[in-house]
C-alpha cells in the first residue's frame, strides 16, 4: 500500500525534468512552458473530454466508505486560497482535506507509466500536475487543514480507517487534565 509518503520524500517527477522551470506559489504553476506536442487528432480530443475529472469510481468508493464509518463532509470544497482547486472531500470541522489521487495523472510511483508518443510534453504535464498537488497540499497546511492523499489503488477499508483516525485525533484530542 502506498500513502503519500512518497509524495513527501520529494519523489516527484517534476523535480527531475530539466523542460521543467521553478514553481509559482502566487498562481501554483510553472513557469517554464511545454514542449510542443504534436497536434492531438479529434478522436484523442474526443476520449480526453471524456475522462471524468470528479466523482470517479475510487472517490466514489471511498466516500462510501467514510459515510459507512458516520464520517460526514462535504465534496468538491474549493481550497481556501485557490478556489480553482477544489477538494475531493472534505471533514471541515476537523479541517481535513482528502484527495483520491489517479496513478496515471498524479504521477503513482509504483504505476507510472508515461506515453510513448509526444514523451516529453506528457513529462512536462505530468509534471506540472504533480507541482500543483504540492502546491495546494502547502496552501491547505498553512490553512491548519491536514493534507491526506490516497491513490486509487490503495486499500478503501484502510483508506477509512486513516482517515477515522485522523478525525478523531482532531476532533476529540485526548485529554491532558491528569486523574
Amino acid at each position: 500500500m502506498v500513502w503519500s509518503s512518497a509524495r513527501d520524500a520529494g519523489s516527484y517527477l517534476w523535480m527531475s525534468h530539466p523542460s521543467v522551470g521553478v514553481e509559482d506559489h502566487s498562481v501554483g504553476m510553472v513557469t517554464t512552458g511545454p514542449p510542443t506536442p504534436a497536434a492531438p487528432g479529434a478522436e484523442r480530443s474526443r476520449i480526453m473530454r471524456g475522462i471524468r475529472r470528479f466523482d470517479t469510481r475510487p472517490e466514489l468508493l471511498v466516500r462510501s466508505e467514510l459515510h459507512r464509518r458516520g464520517l460526514r463532509f462535504r465534496v468538491h470544497l474549493p481550497v481556501p486560497p485557490a478556489p480553482r482547486r477544489t477538494i475531493d472531500v472534505a471533514l471541515t470541522r476537523a479541517r481535513i482535506a482528502v484527495f483520491v489521487d489517479g496513478c496515471f495523472w498524479h504521477s503513482c510511483p509504483e504505476h507510472l507509466h508515461l506515453p510513448s508518443n509526444n514523451r516529453d510534453w506528457w513529462h512536462w504535464k505530468l509534471g506540472t500536475v504533480t507541482a500543483r498537488d504540492r502546491d495546494t497540499d502547502g496552501l491547505l497546511r498553512a490553512a491548519g487543514w491536514s493534507v491526506v492523499r490516497l491513490w486509487e489503488h490503495d486499500d478503501v477499508e484502510s483508506a477509512g480507517a486513516r482517515v477515522e483516525e485522523l478525525w478523531r485525533r482532531r476532533c476529540h484530542p485526548p485529554s491532558t487534565s491528569a486523574p
